[in-house]
């Protein structure tokens, strides 16, 4: 997985598929190229996702136990 791509790198990767695929201008030889990586892309973006969400549950974490 090629996480050295940013959050919103990927994700407006993935938007330029889908609007490929959408007004079909992917062709039939290049379909399954382009949505094995849509899924690359899809994992990216969740694993970023949960490293997030991981950091910000520490930090309020963090906060409430100096409350």
């Amino acid at each position: 997985m090629e996480m050295t791509l940013t959050y919103q790198q990927a994700f407006e990767e993935l938007e330029q598929i889908t609007n490929d695929i959408e007004s079909e201008e992917v062709s039939v030889d290049d379909l399954a190229k382009k949505v094995k990586r849509a899924a690359d892309l899809l994992e990216i973006c969740n694993a970023k996702l949960k490293l997030t969400e991981t950091e910000v549950n520490k930090i309020i974490e963090k906060i409430s136990a100096k409350e």
